[in-house]
């Protein structure tokens, strides 16, 4: 799995990134089928798996039950891996609450630094509820972040986006931007040539339509909607979320495919 710079991030990370909401959270999920939130093993092999297939990447949050917990305790402390975390919404009572404020934003990124037992965060996103500009606008969220960056406990910010707006001003001042994109919705492709511009990371969320893409569920198929997203230009990595380490591995072969056949490909002949 190739590693790719994270914008002007100085983060190296692998294309495709390990998402952990079904490590910690298995109510109000929109995934085609139900799931059993796996044992401590379970998430030790799913680790060595990723690891082992070139994976260095991992999407966390607040709002994903106890990942963060679980991740500080079975991630190996001898391997590099870059942790990607969110600030403004927890979930909890089956659910979320967000609070978007300075004071929250840091007591959020020191809770998090805890429960990864981490001196630093790799990417602290805002997880947004919708109101893009709002936040961006008349919240403190993004002023925290940067101060803690600049105190060396965050290496790099953004927001994982819902509006194109919103996703374009991120693109234009912060480090990194997470956008949708799938094949069947291309709304945020402006936004993602905007980071282009910018030189600033993209992570792309539900590439695979959060399991709807596979062709047993309906959709195009997982090859088709893994070129769909590197097709894109812009792209840095896209984040899947899975605890079955056969999906894992074919979608890492997949990615590994399709990568290599883009490469031979020029960019204004890629579909």
């Amino acid at each position: 799995m190739e590693l790719r710079a994270l914008g002007a991030t100085g983060i190296m990370i692998s294309a495709l990134g390990l998402g952990t909401v079904k490590l910690g959270r298995d109510q109000q999920v929109k995934y085609p089928r139900g799931f059993t939130i796996p044992d401590d093993h379970a998430v030790r092999e799913l680790l060595a798996l990723a690891w082992d297939l070139g994976i260095n990447l991992i999407d966390t949050a607040p709002a994903y039950g106890n990942s963060e917990e679980r991740l500080g305790q079975l991630l190996p402390r001898t391997q590099d891996w870059k942790l990607i975390t969110k600030v403004g919404e927890a979930f909890a009572d089956g659910r979320s609450a967000f609070d978007f404020s300075a004071a929250a934003t840091r007591t959020s990124v020191e809770r998090s630094l805890q429960r990864l037992r981490r001196d630093s965060i790799d990417v602290v996103l805002v997880h947004s509820d919708g109101n893009d500009m709002a936040i961006i606008q008349e919240q403190e969220t993004l002023g925290a972040l940067d101060e803690l960056k600049q105190r060396g406990l965050v290496r790099a910010y953004g927001m994982s986006t819902k509006t194109r707006a919103g996703g374009i001003w991120v693109a234009q001042h912060c480090d990194v931007v997470m956008a949708t994109r799938n094949l069947d919705d291309d709304s945020d492709v402006p936004v993602i040539a905007a980071a282009r511009q910018a030189n600033a990371g993209v992570l792309v969320k539900k590439g695979l339509q959060s399991g709807h893409a596979d062709r047993a569920h309906g959709g195009a198929g997982v090859e088709a909607a893994i070129r769909c997203v590197f097709s894109t230009p812009g792209v840095t990595s896209m984040t899947v979320g899975t605890i079955d380490r056969a999906h894992l591995r074919e979608n890492v072969e997949i990615t590994e495919r399709v990568l290599a056949q883009l490469d031979r490909t020029p960019i204004g002949e890629r579909q």
